[in-house]
């Protein structure tokens, strides 16, 4: 299907007019999704449809479906936080399409280009973990949301099998460790989770970020997304092994920050789970399924196992405690 098989969808969510011919021009930067900007008579909106395969090296699959959950979730997170979300503007089932408002990237760059050029801002980071706890506690209140989000399925085909699960594969010694952490991510049922929070879908605009690509969504544990979240700002560290000291800076500011509105639950059990959770994310974003692309050197990827494994083996129920030993590996 190409863009302008998009058409009709657009006029079935009344975005376009009957005789209007919009230009579509593609977006890069989805592996999960075709992206377009498309100039209607209104303005320019941004459009974006799930792919049955995922753009990666590996066999992954995924449902289209899943469209319809991150709109959902666009939805309710506008509920709660509306400047931390594009507006929704319609979704089409038939298309497994959505449409958003259009954030033109002058003045909403993404978060992980400016980590990329050492805009590693503590102030920033700590203001995604205030946005991000704030969406997970107040649907955390409300446990009828749940019943919107039958995405168990979803959300272990594109994120627990092809993190942890292949990971286990890759790593015997540690496989009953990774898939103890899928089966308690499995059981735990607290709040509405975005499932992708990654700098990379995360734009600072100028009422601070805003979080895009919720095609995880999920009705499970949000410790996932603290984790998610936290992890890369570790790994960045070898990216950009300059700007390491700010990475850990953004590290604890986003940490405070989110665990201080932790109320759902004994702020102590929660951050158990996200530190256990912590060092099978960054093995798995090394021996995984979908491995982060400035990682290519192996001497890279063995300093990122030297850490995950031990914590795997010997889980930590903080996460200073893997920052002390990621500080430690980086020389601190």
């Amino acid at each position: 299907m190409t863009a302008p098989d998009l058409l009709p969808a657009l006029r079935r969510m009344g975005l376009a007019g009957p005789g209007e011919t919009p230009r579509f021009t593609a977006l890069t930067g989805g592996v999960s999704s075709d992206i377009w900007r498309v100039d209607l008579a209104a303005g320019p909106v941004c459009v974006k449809r799930a792919l049955p395969k995922l753009r990666v090296a590996a066999d992954w699959q995924a449902p289209v479906v899943r469209n319809l959950y991150e709109a959902r979730w666009m939805r309710v997170a506008a509920g709660i936080v509306p400047q931390a979300v594009p507006a929704l503007l319609g979704q089409d089932d038939a298309a497994g399409a959505l449409a958003m408002a259009y954030l033109a990237p002058e003045d909403h760059p993404v978060w992980k280009a400016q980590l990329r050029d050492g805009q590693a801002d503590p102030a920033v980071a700590a203001e995604v973990g205030r946005r991000l706890v704030r969406i997970h506690a107040a649907t955390a209140a409300d446990p009828g949301l749940a019943a919107e989000f039958p995405t168990d399925g979803i959300f272990y085909d594109i994120r627990l099998e092809p993190y942890l699960v292949a990971t286990a594969a890759a790593h015997p010694d540690c496989a009953d460790a990774l898939l103890a952490l899928v089966e308690t991510t499995r059981a735990t049922k607290r709040a509405l989770v975005h499932g992708d929070v990654s700098p990379k879908n995360i734009l600072i605009g100028p009422q601070g970020p805003v979080f895009i690509d919720a095609e995880c969504a999920w009705w499970g544990d949000p410790a996932f997304d603290l984790a998610f979240c936290l992890n890369h700002l570790l790994l960045k560290g070898l990216w950009r092994p300059e700007s390491a000291g700010q990475f850990l800076a953004c590290f604890d500011a986003l940490a405070v920050a989110y665990l201080a509105g932790v109320d759902w639950e004994p702020a102590a059990a929660f951050e158990a789970r996200a530190a256990r959770l912590l060092p099978g994310l960054l093995l798995a974003r090394v021996d995984g399924k979908s491995p982060v692309e400035y990682l290519t050197d192996s001497a890279q990827k063995d300093r990122v196992r030297r850490v995950a494994k031990p914590l795997l083996l010997a889980p930590p129920n903080r996460l200073a405690q893997i920052r002390i030993a990621w500080a430690e590996e980086l020389s601190l």
